[in-house]
């Protein structure tokens, strides 16, 4: 499926300002807010939390899926899309990140 199909499937992030990413240190390693060009990120990030809160490797994979042909791109094009370059690196360099919902 495409991004934009993919997207549909993802819970609503309109209650939400942003979000941010933390590493292990509690170093805030981005923020991801709401507005045009980046709110499908948040949602794609938001839903990879859900459950856990944290982003690991494995759902960082999960999220390459979601982005679909903008992963193939991102890989073809480093520093494009850089919500998807960061997780490529977090997929060959391992950790995680916990992440903190910004409400609206």
């Amino acid at each position: 499926m495409a991004f934009s199909d993919n997207l549909q499937q993802l819970p609503a992030v309109s209650h939400l300002a942003g979000l941010q990413l933390t590493d292990a240190t509690g170093a805030v390693v981005a923020t991801i807010e709401n507005k045009p060009g980046q709110a499908g990120s948040l949602a794609v990030y938001a839903s990879l939390a859900n459950a856990s809160g944290v982003i690991d490797a494995e759902a960082a994979s999960r999220g390459l899926d979601i982005y679909a042909e903008h992963t193939v791109d991102a890989r073809a094009n480093p520093g494009k899309h850089p919500n998807i370059d960061r997780l490529i690196t977090l997929i060959a360099e391992g950790g995680q990140w916990q992440v903190k919902l910004l409400p609206a």
